[in-house]
């Protein structure tokens, strides 16, 4: 059973528990009364009465402002792009009829996208504050976030704080549901990649006659039983008395299916998430290049993909203690995704854009390792569009697996997106040209511009 399907009985199991503590208060303030009441002290019965009254009064009080309080989120787009920003409001209002002493508001992000380095996210103006509502009355929240990196970035929801004036009864509740916002990858222009260019990445001479071009004639041949006759070459059967055939060329490989390996083990954690980013921004700006060119493109990756975390219920609910509360609102840690993501190769207007979404979604994975993507794919690669792995490293294993695509006919080009394993390259670059297997390099956005020449200077810089 998957971890997602397990958390609503973790929620109830902390929400049970947190009742009991609150209720182990009220049984302690009864069993002293009664405790009084048996020993005919006064003072001590008449402090129980009077605590227990505060209590009830207390609970009463948190309950009704915490029922009272409704939200509604508002912010200004839905997709955008690295280095944009989009304004979130979100409005709150007391519906009760009393007016609420004390409110915390709180509107969540995530987490890991604002401490990690570099941040993710940057917010402007504060996403909390503390405020009190008369009956009827609103108030709002207004920041803006900026989107520093690509990602799909879960926005709220509100978590709400209030209770009583003496502090002994607290009630958290989360209002409204979140809202996402799917950040696309930058995509670079790859000048140099021309449909005429006799090596570009994703049209590719082939190696084997599976397909003939009938424009581009490569020699002549004696007549075969079973030629038809548009192939027969006149001219030369009559100056030599003796049919002959003509010989075409191979026909190119038009379009790519480009792999990509976001397993987390292949991503050392010092150069994260800089070489991680790369990677996407490569696949990204090859799949625009080919897109452009009106050449079928599909692209496959053992990622994890972000929508998998999304918790389907669970909003709108009451807590009895912040931690309880904070937990619920985020996004699942954990995803038990094992096949892998995949945009089928084809032609067709949206096909880059579904790509730039899954990119988008993309997160590393402790799941399929990059030869078991690629057993999971090969039957689902076209043999009529070349193959390109993008990864950050190349073991033995993932060599072989390459090899065997070059084995099964394919057209295989490697991208290998490293730039500070200068000891570690050679052997990653021996690995893949013993398998026959053209390699070039990325080490920034910058190089992007000669990933497609005619050079392969990075197979044979070392």
């Amino acid at each position: 059973m998957s971890s997602r399907a397990n958390q609503p009985n973790d929620t109830t199991r902390r929400r049970t528990a947190a009742r009991g503590s609150s209720s182990n208060w009220l049984s302690a303030a009864i069993l002293i009364l009664l405790i009084g009441i048996v020993l005919q002290l006064d003072l001590l019965v008449y402090a129980m009465y009077v605590l227990l009254g505060v209590m009830l009064v207390s609970r009463y009080l948190a309950r009704t402002w915490i029922d009272s309080v409704s939200a509604t989120r508002e912010f200004s787009r839905p997709t955008a792009g690295i280095g944009d920003k989009t304004a979130v409001v979100v409005t709150i209002r007391n519906t009760g009829r009393i007016p609420i002493a004390w409110i915390l508001l709180e509107d969540s992000l995530p987490r890991e996208a604002l401490t990690q380095r570099p941040p993710r996210i940057k917010v402007e103006r504060r996403r909390y504050g503390i405020t009190s509502l008369r009956p009827g009355g609103q108030t709002s929240l207004l920041y803006q976030v900026t989107f520093l990196m690509r990602g799909f970035y879960q926005i709220g929801p509100l978590l709400v704080e209030s209770g009583d004036l003496f502090g002994l009864h607290r009630r958290y509740k989360v209002c409204t549901e979140p809202g996402f916002v799917l950040v696309y990858p930058r995509v670079i222009p790859v000048p140099g990649y021309d449909v005429s260019s006799r090596r570009p990445i994703g049209e590719m001479r082939m190696t084997h006659r599976l397909f003939e071009d009938p424009t581009r004639i490569s020699g002549v041949r004696p007549y075969a039983t079973g030629d038809p006759l548009n192939r027969i070459h006149w001219k030369a059967t009559a100056r030599t008395g003796e049919l002959h055939s003509r010989v075409f060329e191979p026909s190119s490989v038009a379009g790519a299916s480009v792999l990509l390996d976001f397993h987390h083990e292949s991503y050392t954690s010092r150069s994260e998430p800089q070489r991680s980013e790369l990677a996407i921004t490569v696949v990204a700006s090859l799949a625009n290049a080919v897109y452009l060119l009106g050449q079928q493109i599909g692209f496959f990756t053992n990622a994890r993909d972000a929508a998998d975390r999304i918790r389907e219920e669970g909003w709108k609910c009451e807590f009895n203690t912040r931690d309880a509360a904070r937990h619920d609102v985020q996004m699942s840690e954990d995803s038990d995704r094992m096949r892998p993501l995949a945009v089928e190769t084809r032609r067709g207007a949206d096909q880059l854009q579904r790509i730039l979404e899954t990119l988008a979604r993309a997160e590393l994975t402790d799941g399929l390792s990059f030869p078991q993507l690629i057993t999971e794919c090969a039957s689902r690669l076209p043999r009529d569009a070349s193959v390109v792995v993008v990864l950050p490293d190349v073991s033995l294993e993932t060599a072989i697996a390459i090899g065997s695509l070059k084995r099964r006919g394919f057209a295989v080009t490697a991208v290998l997106v490293m730039y500070d394993d200068e000891q570690h390259y050679p052997d990653c670059v021996g690995r893949l040209l013993a398998e026959r297997v053209e390699v070039r390099r990325v080490e920034d956005e910058a190089m992007l511009a000669t990933l497609c020449s005619d050079q392969t200077a990075s197979a044979t810089r070392f």
